[in-house]
C-alpha cells in the first residue's frame, strides 16, 4: 500500500449519517456488517452489498419522482437489514423518515399521517399493512402502502431490484452531494403532556455528534459481534445501530422476543444495548429458580447473589471479597453469561432507571453494566457512565458525553433542579410547533429536559424525578 492510500484511510470522516457506509467500507470493510436470521441460519450482508442495495433503492425513489424533504413513514417492530437499507436510501436523496411505533393508537397515527403528509408508508408485516390500509381508506387520502414480507402481495419491491442504470448512478451522486449535515433526516413523534404527538426534528449533525461520542465511549473493535433487540422506531437503538457500523462490528438483529435466548446463544455477542426491564426479567427468572432448588443449592445461589450485589460499591476490593467473588462466579454467576452466549462483556442500559443492585449483580457476573440517560430531542444520549475503572457509579446516569454541556437549573449546586442541556446533538425543535419549540428553550439557548436531577460526587448526574 502506498503512503497516499494509508493517508486516505486515516483521514476519511463522516458528516452525514449515510457517509458511514463509505467510512466503514474504507476503514473496516466487513463481510458480515448486517445480519438477519433466515431459513434456519444467520445470513450476512457485506458493506459492499449494503451500499449497492441502498443506492438502488435511492435511485428508485428518484425515478418515481420523490423529492427532497418529502416524508416516508416507517412502521418497524425490531431492526433488520432491510430497515437499515431503507433508512440510508431515504437519507441519500433527502427524504425524511418518520418512524411510527406499531402499537401507536389509531388516532395518533392519523394525526401523524395528516400532519406529515407522507407519500409512502412501509410496515413491518401484513397485519400492520392491513391495519394501515383501513385507516387510509377511512381518511380517503392518496398514499402508497407496502410491507417487508417477501413473496406476499404488497411487498416493497425496490428491495429486490438488481441494479440501476449509469445515468441513474450519476443523478444519485448529485443528489447525495446536495444533502447537507444540517438537513432534517427524520421526525420522531413522542407523546406530549396533553397526549397530542409532537414531532422531534433531528438533523444529520445532531445524530452524527452522538455517534462520534459513542465511538469514544464503547470498548468495541472491528469484527466483533453485537446483538440488537430493541425497537428500531426509537432513536436509542437507531443511533446505536449507526454507531455499530462506524465501529466496523458485525450487527445481528434479533428475530423477536420469543427468539431472545436462541439469538444470544447462536450469535455470542460481546455487547448489546438494553432497557432495565430486560435485566429485571432475567433477575426475576433467577429468583424464581430458587423455588425449584434443594436447600443447599438455594443457599448457594442466595449467597452468590448477595456477594454480587456488593460489587462496585466504591473503593478498592479487599482480598477477602475478591476470593468470595471468584467462587460466586464459578459456582453461580458465570451461568448468567452462558445464558447470553458466553462472550458478552458489556451492556449499556437506558430509557429508564435501573435498580443499582441489579447493575452490580450483572457486573459481578462479568457483564459490565453502564447506565445512561437521554431523550429523543438529544439524538438521544445526554450522559453516560464509563467502562473505565472509577468512572461508573451505580444509581447515577454518569457524566455528560463529549461536546455536551449539562447544568442544573438551581443556584445551589448541591440541590435538585431541572436538567438543562446544550450541544450539537440538541434538536432544532418540533415539527409545525413553533410555540412548543419556544417553550422548551431558555433565552440563552439551553434545552429544558423536564427531568429533575442533581450532581453526585460533583460530576455524576443522578435523576431524581
Amino acid at each position: 500500500m502506498n503512503p497516499m492510500e494509508i493517508t486516505k484511510k486515516h483521514t476519511i470522516d463522516f458528516t452525514r449519517i449515510f457517509d458511514i457506509l463509505a467510512y466503514q467500507g474504507e476503514k473496516y470493510p466487513n463481510h458480515h456488517a448486517l445480519n438477519a436470521y433466515s431459513r434456519d441460519q444467520w445470513q450476512g450482508y457485506s458493506i459492499e452489498e449494503i451500499q449497492h442495495k441502498v443506492d438502488v433503492i435511492s435511485s428508485w425513489f428518484v425515478r418515481e419522482g420523490y423529492s427532497k424533504g418529502e416524508k416516508i413513514i416507517f412502521m418497524p417492530i425490531m431492526g433488520n437489514p432491510a430497515w437499515m437499507m431503507l433508512d440510508f436510501a431515504c437519507q441519500q436523496v433527502g427524504l425524511i423518515s418518520v418512524p411510527v411505533h406499531p402499537i401507536s393508537r389509531t388516532e395518533e397515527f392519523e394525526a401523524i399521517l395528516t400532519e406529515t403528509e407522507a407519500r409512502l408508508i412501509i410496515t413491518a408485516d401484513t397485519d400492520l399493512f392491513e391495519k394501515v390500509g383501513v385507516i387510509i381508506k377511512k381518511l380517503n387520502i392518496d398514499v402508497a402502502v407496502h410491507h417487508l414480507l417477501q413473496d406476499v402481495a404488497g411487498y416493497f419491491e425496490p428491495l429486490r431490484l438488481p441494479d440501476m442504470t449509469s445515468e441513474e448512478s450519476v443523478k444519485l451522486q448529485a443528489m447525495k452531494k446536495s444533502v447537507a449535515d444540517d438537513d432534517i433526516f427524520t421526525i420522531l413523534y413522542t407523546s406530549g403532556s396533553s397526549g397530542v404527538p409532537k414531532g422531534v426534528l433531528l438533523t444529520h449533525r445532531n445524530v452524527v455528534h452522538n455517534i462520534k461520542a459513542i465511538l469514544t465511549l464503547l470498548p468495541l473493535e472491528p469484527g466483533q459481534r453485537v446483538l440488537s433487540f430493541l425497537p428500531f422506531s426509537h432513536i436509542f437503538e437507531r443511533t446505536t445501530s449507526y454507531a455499530y457500523m462506524a465501529f466496523g462490528v458485525s450487527l445481528y438483529f434479533s428475530q423477536n422476543k420469543e427468539s431472545f435466548a436462541h439469538d444470544f446463544k447462536t450469535v455470542q455477542p460481546v455487547f448489546c444495548t438494553s432497557v432495565p426491564r430486560v435485566l429485571e426479567k432475567m433477575y426475576d427468572f433467577m429468583q424464581e429458580q430458587l423455588l425449584h432448588k434443594n436447600i443447599f443449592k438455594k443457599k448457594l445461589i442466595q449467597w452468590s447473589m448477595a456477594v454480587g450485589k456488593r460489587y462496585g460499591t466504591g473503593g478498592p476490593m479487599r482480598l477477602w471479597f475478591i476470593i468470595q467473588l471468584f467462587f460466586a462466579r464459578v459456582l453461580v454467576l458465570n451461568q448468567w453469561r452462558h445464558m447470553l452466549g458466553g462472550k458478552i462483556r458489556y451492556m449499556a442500559v437506558g430509557a429508564a432507571s435501573l435498580r443499582p443492585e441489579i447493575g452490580r449483580l450483572f457486573s459481578a457476573a462479568g457483564i459490565n453494566i453502564v447506565e445512561g440517560y437521554g431523550m429523543t430531542e438529544t439524538a438521544p444520549i445526554i450522559a453516560m457512565n464509563r467502562y473505565e475503572p472509577g468512572l461508573n457509579r451505580f444509581g447515577t446516569v454518569g457524566m455528560a458525553i463529549p461536546g455536551l454541556e449539562i447544568k442544573i437549573d438551581e443556584p445551589n449546586a448541591d440541590l435538585e433542579g431541572e436538567i438543562l442541556v446544550k450541544g450539537p446533538n440538541v434538536t432544532q425543535g418540533y415539527f409545525k410547533r413553533p410555540e412548543l419549540t419556544q417553550e422548551v428553550f431558555t433565552r440563552d439557548g439551553w434545552f429544558r429536559t423536564g427531568d429533575i436531577g442533581k450532581w453526585e460526587h460533583q460530576r455524576f448526574l443522578k435523576i431524581t424525578d
